[in-house]
């Protein structure tokens, strides 16, 4: 049974940051691209970043170009999700996803099948 959980949310001020994880079992993680995803309440989800299996290839969107950083290790099986200078478009609640092999489609929701429960980030003065 393939499973994600995330961990890591919570309350930051703006410009703080925080680190998400994204933990897998019952799968090898470097077999799958994992995607980072979010929505908050009444909004559309937004795509994030992903992580390519095996090369580790990564992509972001523009919403967390140059302050988000997408990483992996494989010992941990798990894969991370670190946020820098977080504003408060930022909240709502963060979802990681799975899919065997590469992306084709990149941040599109439709591509990954399998998903975490979510984490809370919430970003206010």
């Amino acid at each position: 049974q393939l499973q994600l959980v995330e961990s890591g949310g919570g309350l930051v001020q703006p410009g703080g940051s925080l680190r998400l994880s994204c933990a897998g079992s019952g799968f090898t993680l470097n077999d799958y691209a994992i995607g980072w995803f979010r929505q908050a309440p009444g909004k559309e989800r937004e795509g994030l970043s992903y992580i390519n299996n095996n090369d580790g290839s990564t992509y972001y969107s523009d919403l967390v170009k140059g302050r988000f950083t997408i990483s992996r290790d494989n010992a941990k099986n798990t894969v991370y999700l670190q946020m820098n200078n977080l504003k408060p478009e930022d909240t709502g609640v963060y979802r990681c996803a799975a899919l065997f092999g590469h992306t084709t489609w990149g941040l599109s929701p439709w591509e990954y099948n399998d998903w975490g429960q979510g984490t809370q980030v919430t970003v206010s003065s």
